[in-house]
């Protein structure tokens, strides 16, 4: 699967804002196999950020001018925030650039794989915890809501995706509903 999905997303065109009136951020999709199935590794972030308080997300941030790159920038705060080390890090290709709601931000999601077991080290200013989702549960529509959500004034598609007794909703619900796009896409026939 990660070679096929490497090479899908290799050969997509990736959309990025032009605008400069939001702040850049980039995150980390961690994906590992753990009991022979994939997984994706989310944070629930604490009270103490700034924005996104209580909020489940991937790992990343704003960028920081040390950053030389936005996927400098998703991997440094995967690594302060849950201690995924960047060298551990395979990255294997970029989703689409998503606005959030109400921070003003543009997030560019990079997707890497990570080696399973893995010695996390939270930053529990950050990160109240790690969440691991095993990828078939959020492919299984029963967990999928859909809604409507306006950025800029304009009305967009929501998605609210339930894991037990919580919700990923927002730009990350966003980011993953591409990404479950994409994989599902890889099992398509008709797709080359």
């Amino acid at each position: 699967m990660i070679e096929k999905l490497s090479r899908v997303l290799a050969a997509r065109p990736v959309k990025h804002f032009s605008t400069t009136n939001r702040r850049e951020s980039a995150v980390l999709i961690p994906l590992y196999k753990k009991e022979e199935k994939y997984h994706i590794l989310f944070i629930q972030r604490t009270g103490n950020v700034t924005v996104h308080k209580h909020q489940i997300s991937f790992p990343g941030g704003r960028y920081e001018t040390s950053d030389k790159t936005l996927k400098d920038t998703a991997l440094r705060e995967a690594e302060e925030e849950v201690g995924i080390r960047q060298e551990d890090v395979n990255i294997i290709g970029e989703l689409d650039d998503f606005a959030t709601a109400g921070s003003h931000y543009v997030i560019s999601p990079f997707v890497g794989v990570i080696p399973y077991p893995y010695n996390f080290k939270i930053d529990t200013f950050e990160a109240q915890e790690i969440i691991d989702v095993e990828i078939d549960e959020l492919m299984d529509m029963t967990c999928r809501e859909e809604g409507t959500t306006v950025i800029d004034g304009e009305t967009i598609p929501a998605y609210f995706y339930h894991h037990g007794d919580r919700v990923i909703w927002g730009a990350t619900a966003r980011v993953l509903k591409q990404f479950l796009d994409i994989l599902c896409a890889l099992d398509n026939p008709l797709t080359p």
